[in-house]
């Protein structure tokens, strides 16, 4: 039976975040400890784990048909390959950090000075769209020492938290691009595994939809029951459900994650009682 190959990260938080999708999915994968290749028990699916700098080279010669990485590696080695999906997991940023002493006016204080970085193509084409010519030090690891050392002026990286720039005595000057995890597509693809591709995008949507949203049941008095219902969304509409207690009604709707904080507090001004919130395992459309 023909399976579709992904490509995970060997290690690391993007490693137990991929995974984490897959299994959302329903997709049991018997993987044991140091393993490279593992296959799905009940979906016709076969990981490979490898090292997240050579995934884009394995896409691109159709070793495997699918990924899950850093969108930054693909902007730094693999722009020619697809995106099916963004993730919206595993966020960072890549970018240009300098020493905490150093007074910082804007990237053009970065003529002339040395840089060190691992994603030499991202920040040569950054640095080139600002008309800013800088001598780059390629560093595979820890480049946050190289200014201390007296190798770099500075530094490009990726950063989440900031929490080792600061232990490093750095500190975050530009942004070059925002990053997140993808679903990338080998351009090698066979039609057959395409077909499979579509089921997969079709459960990793609907986790993604879940993950976004809240599914809330709440009291509302009938006669604040209108005004209630124009500060709710859904995915339709709200659902409405007389009670057993005359004068009011059970109202079910959906709200979205990055709006929810704002919306209850609405709701609770309006009148709205007993609110029960609840997580969504999946949500299809």
């Amino acid at each position: 039976m023909t399976k579709i190959r992904i490509a995970v990260q060997k290690s690391g938080r993007l490693n137990q975040d991929s995974l984490k999708i897959l299994k959302d999915c329903g997709i049991s994968i018997d993987n044991g400890k140091d393993q490279l290749k593992a296959t799905a028990r009940n979906f016709p699916l076969e990981v490979f784990y490898l090292r997240n700098g050579d995934i884009p080279q394995y896409l691109r010669d159709g070793v495997v048909d699918i990924a899950i990485l850093g969108e930054n590696v693909l902007v730094e080695k693999g722009k020619d390959i697809s995106i099916a999906e963004k993730l919206n997991f595993s966020k960072c940023r890549v970018s240009l950090a300098v020493p905490k002493s150093v007074e910082y006016k804007s990237v053009q204080d970065f003529e002339g000075k040395r840089i060190a970085t691992s994603y030499p193509t991202t920040v040569k084409d950054y640095l080139a769209s600002k008309g800013v010519n800088a001598d780059l030090h390629i560093i595979n690891g820890s480049v946050e020492i190289a200014p201390n050392i007296g190798l770099a002026d500075g530094i490009c990286d990726i950063v989440s938290s900031g929490s080792t720039l600061f232990k490093n005595n750095l500190k975050e000057v530009e942004v070059i691009l925002k990053s997140e995890a993808v679903l990338a597509v080998s351009p090698k693809i066979s039609t057959e595994r395409e077909a499979i591709l579509d089921k997969l995008r079709f459960r990793i949507q609907s986790v993604l939809e879940a993950r976004n949203n809240k599914y809330v049941l709440l009291n509302a008095p009938n006669e604040k029951l209108d005004e209630i219902l124009t500060l709710l969304p859904g995915m339709r509409s709200p659902t409405v459900l007389p009670l057993a207690q005359k004068g009011w009604s059970s109202v079910h709707t959906v709200i979205q994650q990055d709006t929810f904080w704002e919306v209850i507090d609405e709701l609770k001004q309006a009148g709205a009682e007993g609110i029960l919130v609840c997580p969504i395992e999946k949500m299809v459309r």
